[in-house]
């Protein structure tokens, strides 16, 4: 089809184009007022049992903390994790990022933490459905323990560094009243063109039925 083509057949499907501009407008006015969201944060850490050469807990933090971490991360990001999760109370979306890169004060990569994160439209729930992958968190790593017939004094113990806090989410309106907008006109120039194409279709079939050519042949057409 031609540019002239085209221009024609959108004036001929006018109307496909007002429902779309009627639609993008709808969606214009949902970016333009969103529903809020809050986004829950927490971070968790493994210390090792204290002793008396290194009371200071995270200066004794050997390679496999982390290790073990990333171990209870991934039976939790696994389906009978989330299942387990879900059936705690958290069915919304969360991330359990591990965070090793370690700190001036603190070893880079044997850091054994764990980012908690929860996005919620209430803040309160956000941060309860934290609370709760804590919970199940900190209970592998008790459970793998207790397999193991660890010692209470020589246990692993896994520690809350920064508690859970809801912060809103702010997304950027210009990007998506740009991607509303663009999909709103590709979806109205592409139901124009095919609207227009399928009537084609049709009055193309229309008029070389048998009815149609007998017609134009001047040939009586029994009722």
């Amino acid at each position: 089809m031609s540019p002239r083509d085209v221009a024609e057949a959108l004036l001929r499907r006018w109307y496909v184009l007002l429902l779309a501009l009627v639609l993008t407008a709808a969606g214009a006015d949902r970016v333009l007022h969103p529903a809020p969201q809050y986004l829950s944060s927490a971070v968790v850490v493994l210390k090792p049992p204290a002793t008396g050469n290194q009371p200071n807990q995270l200066t004794n933090l050997p390679p496999s903390l982390a290790t073990l971490s990333y171990g209870v991360v991934q039976q939790l990001e696994s389906p009978a994790g989330r299942a387990e999760l879900d059936a705690a109370g958290v069915d919304g979306t969360y991330q359990l990022i591990p965070r090793n890169s370690g700190t001036s004060a603190t070893p880079r990569y044997l850091i054994p933490s764990v980012q908690i994160q929860a996005q919620r439209s209430d803040p309160v729930a956000a941060d309860a459905a934290v609370s709760r992958v804590i919970e199940t968190y900190t209970q592998h790593v008790t459970d793998l323990q207790d397999a193991q017939g660890i010692a209470p004094a020589s246990r692993i113990n896994a520690s809350v560094l920064v508690a859970a806090s809801a912060a809103p989410v702010h997304g950027t309106r210009t990007r998506a009243l740009a991607g509303t907008a663009l999909l709103g006109a590709l979806a109205g120039i592409l139901g124009a063109l095919w609207c227009d194409q399928y009537a084609l279709r049709r009055r193309r079939r229309r008029d070389n039925s048998p009815d149609a050519v007998r017609r134009t042949a001047g040939v009586p057409v029994a009722n």
